[in-house]
């Protein structure tokens, strides 16, 4: 059910279990009333009203907390004004306050409270009121001040259990709001990962079959051997490429799902797919890598140099150089390549802007890498340096240790 301010949503079923529970109290209580005032009174509809407001604030407690505490205060006037003892239709109250205390709003919730007080001063006056304004009946004091705490406690007693319920269901709610949020802020990262994915992977496979199809278009009179061979490049780069963009999807579709990854042993791979777009490539790897190297650190190594490759390929004008230095603790990496056009300031990598990002036009990409080596706790710089364009990453990572 939707909330209109007074009423709290509830299920189907929960109306009609509180509907239910209150007709059963209703119809137990005003026999029980009737047989104790004599069926033939004349305050018997008088008795019968008194049950049925009794029975409907304990129908409405849940459904509507305000609407059950005025209802209970009007059958206790009822109940007064037919100057009836306290009863077994008064347990109704203490269901209420109960009710106001744990689902009502923050008015209804200090109502409740305020109420718990005033009732007991209420049943203490109701009870003894004609007997102590008689001067001879000053002994009934200690009586009745046993009842005024006797009645306090039990109705507070009540809100306070619906207070403890209260606090217990807002740590709840809270907990799964928390966890919410979580699984949220996981799936964005989710979300954010693959997005780099995707552009590394299409990014990069548009790149060699770019260079590809411009070398076979200059070969296509001259030299058809090469012609035949760049379309074979550009055809299983293509085939590659879609089989990824194809994983990627379908993580999107199932994030459950848990693709296997590029690794370093895929960096041959790679490196092939550059020489195949013609772009003269020297790699050097000082040591060799370990055996252990984390996964998390393998495929942040992977798409970086699949993105500075592919930059390479699209702006460089000349070779690149592939530089990979194995400390016991860290991976230093450096990616330098001339960049076609008029030579950029010499500056410092880590110094260069956004600018420098904007004149190769691949500030995604950098800021892609960028993201990937924080990601592991490392970090990235890249920048003009003369007239070539370096990429220095630095990730580090701890060894496990040996068995």
């Amino acid at each position: 059910m939707r909330s209109s301010g007074i009423f709290r949503p509830l299920l189907p079923y929960q109306v009609a279990v509180d509907v239910t529970v209150a007709g059963v109290f209703g119809l137990l209580c005003i026999p029980v009333e009737l047989t104790v005032v004599g069926w033939g009174r004349d305050d018997v509809l008088g008795t019968v009203i008194m049950c049925l407001l009794f029975a409907a604030a304990l129908a409405l407690r849940r459904l509507s907390p305000l609407l059950a505490l005025g209802t209970a205060w009007v059958a206790a006037i009822t109940q007064m004004a037919l100057v009836r003892p306290p009863s077994i239709v008064d347990i109704a109250i203490f269901a209420v306050l109960y009710a106001t205390a744990a689902y009502g709003s923050v008015r209804v919730y200090w109502l409740g409270f305020a109420s718990a007080i005033v009732g007991a001063g209420v049943i203490t006056a109701y009870l003894f009121g004609e007997q102590l304004l008689s001067v001879s009946s000053w002994a009934l004091l200690p009586l009745a001040a046993a009842v005024l705490v006797a009645a306090g406690f039990a109705l507070l007693l009540a809100w306070t259990v619906g207070a403890l319920v209260r606090t217990s269901l807002r740590a709840r709610q809270t907990q799964r709001d928390r966890e919410r949020a979580e699984r949220e802020r996981v799936q964005e990262q989710e979300r954010g990962r693959i997005a780099r994915d995707m552009h590394d992977v299409v990014g990069h496979s548009l790149a060699v079959i770019i260079a590809q199809a411009d070398g076979a278009r200059y070969a296509a009179r001259g030299e058809p051997e090469a012609t035949q061979a760049a379309l074979a490049t550009i055809s299983a780069t293509a085939r590659s490429a879609l089989a990824d963009v194809r994983l990627l999807l379908a993580q999107l579709r199932h994030s459950e799902s848990s693709a296997p990854q590029p690794m370093l042993a895929d960096l041959e791979g790679l490196y092939a797919q550059v020489r195949a777009a013609g772009l003269a490539l020297r790699v050097d790897v000082d040591p060799m890598p370990p055996a252990d190297v984390p996964a998390a650190l393998q495929l942040a190594v992977y798409r970086v140099l699949q993105e500075a490759l592919t930059n390479a390929i699209r702006h460089g004008s000349g070779g690149v150089d592939v530089t990979m230095r194995w400390l016991p603790d860290r991976l230093h990496l450096w990616v330098s390549n001339p960049v076609a056009g008029p030579a950029a300031p010499s500056v410092e990598p880590w110094d260069a802007g956004q600018a420098a990002e904007g004149a190769l036009g691949a500030g995604h990409g950098i800021v892609g890498m960028r993201e990937r080596a924080r990601l592991v706790g490392g970090a990235l710089e890249a920048g003009m340096v003369g007239e070539a364009w370096i990429v220095r990453a630095t990730f580090p990572f701890a060894m496990e240790p040996s068995a």
